[in-house]
């Protein structure tokens, strides 16, 4: 069992930068790969940025690619998602999501069906 808990967000201007936190509680948090989803309203859930169980390797949604990252450590249970350069389209309620058997790590798509446990979310709205 894992429960999650986000923080870091809030309002920001366009271009400025958030960073997310999430505390994982459980003794078996680097059994999970870890990822971050978005869900604006209106629309669905969708995928982020993961990283994998050691946080060797990570993987990214296109629309945030060389603005964001993803990093964990596993001696503190924290995954953290540092946001640069945010547009006002990345508003939305921020989750971090852990997944135990991580199929994007093996070439799947990543997918929010696939998470074991998420957090309750962290609102980030971006100003034009």
């Amino acid at each position: 069992q894992v429960q999650l808990v986000e923080s870091g967000g809030g309002l920001v201007q366009a271009g400025g930068s958030l960073r997310l936190s999430c505390a994982a509680f459980g003794r078996t948090f680097s059994s999970y790969a870890m990822g971050w989803f978005r869900q604006a309203p209106g629309n669905e859930r969708e995928f982020v940025a993961a990283i994998s169980w050691s946080g060797g390797a990570t993987y990214y949604a296109d629309s945030v690619k060389g603005r964001f990252s993803i990093y964990r450590d596993n001696a503190k249970n924290m995954v953290y998602l540092q946001m640069n350069s945010l547009k006002p389209e990345d508003t939305a309620v921020y989750y971090c999501a852990a997944d135990a058997v991580g199929s994007w790590y093996f070439g799947a798509p990543p997918s929010a069906l696939s998470n074991d446990y998420w957090g309750q979310g962290t609102q980030v709205t971006v100003s034009s």
